[in-house]
């Protein structure tokens, strides 16, 4: 891992009394959308399993969308 994404990890842990751990976890879900479910969670209680398959496919292709114009390519994708 990058020296100064360690370093980084580490001042906000300090700032915001966590621990490392915690802050790379909270940014790995922010990353896989995964916040977004826990708090539509919160709010609304369990979705019913038509729902969370098409919230998981939303951000699925919103991921991979995200990925490819990182990489230079098409944002979008007829799939």
């Amino acid at each position: 891992m990058e020296e100064d994404l360690l370093r980084s990890a580490k001042v906000l842990a300090a700032r915001t009394d966590r621990t490392e751990y915690e802050v790379f976890e909270e940014a790995l879900k922010q990353y896989l959308g995964l916040d977004v479910l826990e708090k539509v969670w919160r709010r609304e209680g369990l979705p019913e399993e038509e729902e969370a398959t098409r919230l998981a496919y939303e951000e699925l292709h919103a991921m991979r969308a995200e990925e490819r114009e990182a990489a230079g390519g098409p944002a979008s994708s007829a799939g």
